[in-house]
């Protein structure tokens, strides 16, 4: 058997090598020609599988270390017997720490206080659910945005419109489907109230680039349409700009690496079902107080140093992405 793994995935070299040839490259590097022997894919979502790629091609699964699979053409893989699995859930708490970071430098140059703010959040799955979990606590009003869950549970979920409309923040926790393309266009802003805050941590398409540069709203951004190319007038008017970084923990890495070579591990009949970086020390969910988060936070998650840096140097996304010194997850 053969695999071939993205090299930027960390804690994965040595892991497969006992039970199979493995080849490790750039994400954005696979090819037909790299892909055309082997058996198993490990990627993120810097590659692309679909039919270009994967015609002709013995791959049996791809399993991507990431929680979204937009890049992978589900339908293509459904019809050629190629399994899929992802790591769904593995960066919540990095990504819930990411957003904390961002609120608390909201609340330092807007000066506000929790109880104060309504923050909207707009797709409540794991990191949404983590999220809303925390901001509670913290003592934010919630409105919540979720069709899929709303239609499953009921609950007090509302429609997206009402809850722009309502919120002095919008953060945003949704996968990128047809649904979810430009969800957040002119015309939702333009319900928002002027001063409010839009913060994007989910994927870059999910919000029109050009309706950013005409809003007045204030932005954190994470993610980018079209990236690593980075629309240089929006990068300068974010007030929080980072490379695509915000579930960037070392336990959310470590989660991602251990989903994946547990679907590997199942799918292949290897034994590495229960497999986790010896180097990497799982995080338990504490809570924590507003204060103590906004006191703390700056030493785990610098989004001031992070945003200039990428302002400074956008033509290095990718670099700076694939280098990034991955935080450790505190609370």
């Amino acid at each position: 058997m053969k695999a071939l793994i993205d090299n930027a995935i960390p804690y994965l070299n040595g892991v497969l090598e006992p039970y199979m040839e493995v080849d490790y490259c750039a994400g954005a590097a696979f090819s037909p020609q790299m892909v055309k022997d082997a058996d198993l894919l490990i990627v993120r979502t810097r590659t692309r599988c679909d039919e270009q790629l994967l015609g002709g091609s013995k791959v049996s699964l791809i399993a991507t270390a990431t929680i979204g699979f937009d890049h992978i053409d589900m339908e293509y893989c459904r019809n050629h017997g190629i399994a899929v699995a992802t790591a769904q859930g593995c960066n919540a708490a990095g990504v819930l720490q990411w957003v904390a970071a961002a609120l608390a430098s909201l609340s330092q140059k807007q000066q506000w206080q929790p109880q104060d703010i309504t923050l909207g959040i707009v797709g409540v799955g794991h990191v949404g659910s983590l999220v809303e979990e925390y901001a509670r606590r913290w003592g934010f009003k919630i409105l919540r945005c979720d069709p899929p869950r709303k239609e499953r549970e009921g609950g007090d979920f509302i429609e997206l419109e009402q809850l722009v409309r309502q919120s002095d923040i919008v953060t945003f926790h949704t996968p990128l489907d047809a649904d979810t393309y430009h969800l957040v266009n002119s015309e939702l802003i333009g319900l928002m109230p002027s001063d409010a805050t839009i913060i994007n941590a989910s994927r870059g398409e999910v919000v029109d680039t050009q309706a950013l540069l005409d809003c007045s709203q204030t932005l954190a951004l994470d993610v980018w349409e079209g990236e690593p190319a980075i629309n240089p007038q929006l990068l300068k008017k974010a007030f929080i700009s980072t490379p695509h970084i915000a579930g960037y923990s070392a336990q959310g890495k470590a989660n991602a690496s251990a989903a994946v070579v547990s679907a590997v591990s199942q799918h292949f009949s290897l034994p590495l079902q229960g497999w986790y970086p010896q180097q990497v020390m799982p995080t338990t969910r504490k809570d924590i107080s507003w204060q103590q988060m906004c006191d703390s936070i700056t030493r785990y998650c610098d989004l001031r140093g992070e945003s200039l840096l990428l302002k400074e140097r956008p033509e290095q996304f990718e670099h700076i992405r694939n280098h990034y010194s991955y935080r450790e997850e505190y609370f």
